[in-house]
């Protein structure tokens, strides 16, 4: 395996109260050219605050959460990871030049991006998705009780 990979951030992040801006860089003018056409993107984005000495880590409780089990970190969204990258589809709000304002990427300002990619039918698995108990019940417990509509 290679040692070392080197990547160069496509943008920046500028995060806003209800959406996010990313910024592409100048250099790459034109790239976003044509991305208006699709509901969704998948960004690609470098945890650029995380400490390098936690990166090594390779088991960890899922969202900090202790009582959660020790869960190995590829099995996990935890941004501490080997190499942090981190990646999330957003709605695509809209494209203006060289920026992209998109809703749900949850990403801090001045975090660099490193690829953006449009989200297609083809990149949705078919049927359920399945998710480890540890999750669901997680999940179950953020959703908070059901309301009663009346």
């Amino acid at each position: 395996m290679a040692e070392e990979m080197c990547l160069r951030p496509v943008g920046i992040v500028r995060s806003a109260e209800q959406a996010a801006v990313i910024e592409i860089e100048p250099a790459l003018h034109g790239i976003l050219d044509g991305i208006e056409g699709f509901s969704h993107v998948l960004v690609l984005y470098w945890a650029h605050l995380n400490p390098h000495q936690d990166r090594p880590a390779v088991k960890v409780h899922p969202m900090g959460r202790k009582e959660l089990p020790l869960t190995g970190v590829f099995a996990t969204r935890s941004p501490v990871r080997p190499n942090p990258v981190l990646a999330t589809v957003v709605r695509l709000v809209e494209s203006t030049g060289d920026t992209l304002t998109v809703a749900g990427l949850d990403a801090v300002d001045g975090t660099p991006v490193i690829d953006i990619k449009p989200v297609t039918p083809g990149d949705c698995p078919a049927g359920e998705v399945r998710v480890a108990p540890w999750l669901a019940d997680a999940l179950h417990e953020l959703e908070g009780p059901a309301q009663d509509p009346a």
